[in-house]
């Protein structure tokens, strides 16, 4: 793994990027003879997405379907757990899945929570929040604080270590980590720690990486940005819950591990959400994988670097869960990585 200074040119796509984004179109493609519709529907693409990438299970200790109790009504939450209960209480993480507020679920996160659980030796909660365009924002928001607040309220009843828990998320899921991370900040609520994989962090849609891989690289603008329209309705679009990138003050929050994909449209702002919390004094670290599209977290089958990304936040959750003072003591780390 080669690590270089993080202002270098664009690398050339890895040879795994070029093969996902084959399978990506012959996944998404018409069947034959059938006339290319110019717009698939939210209901035919959370169909798509169900069907998408079967990937080997985990076997864990346990792993259970559960609620929580939540503003619009029960909140679906899978529990993993590594150890037997006998072993006594774990760390805890509350996962919020991708899928641009609109699609996705607990099972398409389900590999990479049950990954996360073992290696990591802690307890994951993978949270099934409300969809948008059904439930807009902040109905996510609200889910996934729901079950942040119940997990530390009543560790016991899901087996985790009092004290111990954190946050993460990929893509809107990392949009919604990061705005329940600054809401337990304001609420008085202490996370050991926030994972934020290549998250939405604005509303803007105007950086650079927005511009230079907005169509063809897996995850396209107007794609998100359909989304974005769906989930934020009339909300303020510089609502900090909305856009954690234009809140006044970061000072406070989490400690935190970004990691972010060079060929992905949502780069720039996941890592200029990293340098404003190091800014405010938040202990965070910021990786770069090169060559690699969004999504190449959760398809660790297909890309080496979701594997050596998985590791990484691995290690991050284990340092904030077992050295906190280690943890504290971080500076800033950016670092990039060749996929």
């Amino acid at each position: 793994m080669t690590e270089r200074d993080m202002s270098g040119g664009r690398m050339p796509v890895h040879p795994q990027t070029a093969r996902f984004l084959e399978l990506l179109a012959a996944w998404t493609a018409p069947p034959p003879g059938a006339r290319e519709a110019a717009e698939p529907t939210i209901a035919e693409m959370r169909e798509r997405i169900g069907a998408a990438f079967p990937v080997a299970r985990r076997e864990l200790a346990r792993v259970r379907d559960t609620a929580v109790r939540g503003p619009g009504g029960p909140v679906p939450v899978r529990l993993y757990r590594p150890a037997p209960p006998e072993r006594g209480p774990l760390p805890a993480v509350v996962y919020l899945h991708g899928g641009g507020w609109v699609l996705g679920g607990v099972d398409n996160v389900d590999a990479a929570c049950r990954d996360l659980a073992s290696a990591a030796g802690c307890v994951v909660l993978n949270v099934g929040y409300r969809l948008a365009p059904e439930h807009p924002f902040p109905a996510a928001v609200d889910d996934a604080w729901a079950v942040v607040a119940s997990a530390a309220r009543e560790p016991g009843r899901y087996g985790a270590a009092p004290g111990a828990l954190a946050v993460a998320g990929d893509s809107a899921g990392g949009n919604i980590a990061a705005a329940v991370a600054l809401l337990a900040r304001d609420r008085g609520l202490p996370l050991a720690h926030q994972l934020l994989v290549y998250p939405v962090t604005d509303t803007a849609m105007d950086t650079p990486s927005w511009r230079e891989y907005g169509t063809g690289y897996g995850l396209d603008a107007g794609t998100l940005a359909r989304f974005m329209d769906l989930y934020r309705g009339g909300a303020d679009p510089r609502d900090f819950r909305l856009a954690p990138l234009r809140a006044p003050d970061l000072a406070g929050a989490a400690p935190a591990t970004v990691i972010t994909a060079e060929c992905d449209i949502l780069r720039d702002e996941g890592e200029a959400y990293a340098r404003r919390l190091a800014a405010a004094g938040v202990p965070v670290a910021l990786r770069r994988y090169d060559g690699v599209v969004h999504s190449f977290f959760l398809l660790p089958e297909i890309f080496d670097a979701g594997a050596e990304a998985m590791e990484f936040a691995v290690r991050r959750l284990r340092s904030a869960f077992g050295d906190r003072e280690r943890e504290g003591e971080a500076v800033c780390g950016t670092t990039r990585t060749s996929g």
